[in-house]
């Protein structure tokens, strides 16, 4: 059987192209990538390209102009951005899209952290632990349904995160992916990035553009997960923090370098805002005599957000056998709706 024709449309590192044409062969698939950023080199591709693979690469009708064969796009991320979904519907196109592992797993552990610092789950085990209950002068029953110590440490401050405001400082496939599963948990969710998003896909996502300025001010929990730039350094400082509510939780789970890390040690302490879920920072293993590990209401994991790798695998395998599922007429994962 003849092999189908795959694209990526972004050049990819010597050893990714390699790894994804390693594997290629046992889905039928032939597989190819330009290699530069040269619009010639994609475009003499696309001449033969039966599917296309891609990440950021706009597809509208000039680059589908270039790809007479094109039956399928598949894109890596979960939203289909940048792709004309009316213009493949004219040309009868099969869209799908994927949820990348990484972004997944740092999504799934900014939720992880939100809800440790909601439910102060860090100090409720070490109070479990240590039997701090001894301290309130109470002893241990045995509990039935009707009677019971309910919150026998009486923990301040605990939270539901329902109805609760989640401001997203970037909207990248991480901040898309963190959103869809907060609003499972009935969050409001504004977002701030660079570029608003168009309407339909923040009416997709049920999420609303503010200034950066008003996401501080009117958020409950703020998660950072903008890329570390020139830019971005310190982009989160004294500023943002004296606007936050006082009863507010910063998550970072991006990069240490996109917070100022003696600005955030001070608005905790100062009760500016208060605390926070963080598993990134700008020295990496976080020197044991840093300021932040004096501080309360302040959960630390030590980087593992991005999951247990051994996500490229899993990826690469998962678009090829969605691309092969099409080409086979069996169903595929995260179709579009054209």
């Amino acid at each position: 059987m003849q092999k189908r024709k795959v694209v990526i449309a972004e050049p990819q590192p010597a050893d990714t192209l390699a790894y994804w044409q390693e594997l290629a062969p046992e889905y039928n698939i032939e597989i190819t990538a330009p290699s530069t950023n040269l619009k010639e080199d994609l475009e003499e591709l696309l001449k033969d390209a039966e599917a296309l693979v891609v990440k950021s690469t706009v597809v509208d009708s000039n680059l589908l102009s270039m790809c007479p064969k094109l039956k399928m796009v598949q894109k890596m991320g979960l939203y289909p951005e940048g792709i004309d979904l009316d213009m493949a519907k004219e040309k009868n196109l099969t869209i799908a899209a994927y949820s990348l592992p990484s972004s997944v797993a740092v999504s799934e552990h900014a939720m992880t952290l939100m809800l440790a610092c909601a439910k102060k789950l860090v100090t409720a085990h070490d109070m479990t632990v240590k039997g701090s209950y001894r301290e309130l002068g109470i002893e241990p029953m045995i509990t039935t349904q009707r009677s019971h110590y309910f919150q026998w440490m009486k923990i301040p401050g605990l939270q539901e995160l329902d109805g609760m405001t989640l401001g997203i400082l970037g909207f990248g496939t991480i901040g898309q992916e963190i959103a869809k599963r907060a609003k499972a948990f009935n969050m409001d969710i504004l977002y701030y990035k660079r570029s608003r998003l168009p309407e339909k896909m923040e009416q997709d996502f049920d999420v609303t553009y503010v200034s950066k300025e008003e996401l501080f001010k009117k958020s409950d929990f703020i998660i950072v997960v903008v890329p570390l730039t020139d830019e971005t350094e310190k982009i989160v400082g004294a500023v943002e923090f004296d606007l936050m509510k006082p009863t507010a939780y910063f998550i970072n789970v991006c990069r240490g370098g996109v917070v100022d890390e003696s600005a955030l040690v001070e608005a905790i302490k100062t009760k500016k805002i208060y605390g926070a879920g963080l598993d990134v920072f700008v020295e990496e293993p976080i020197p044991f005599d840093h300021p932040y590990l004096t501080l309360e209401n302040v959960t630390f994991t030590p980087h593992i957000a991005g999951g247990k790798g051994g996500g490229r695998e899993r990826q690469t395998r998962s678009i090829l056998e969605n691309i092969n599922n099409f080409f086979d007429g069996k169903p595929i994962k995260q179709l579009v709706k054209l």
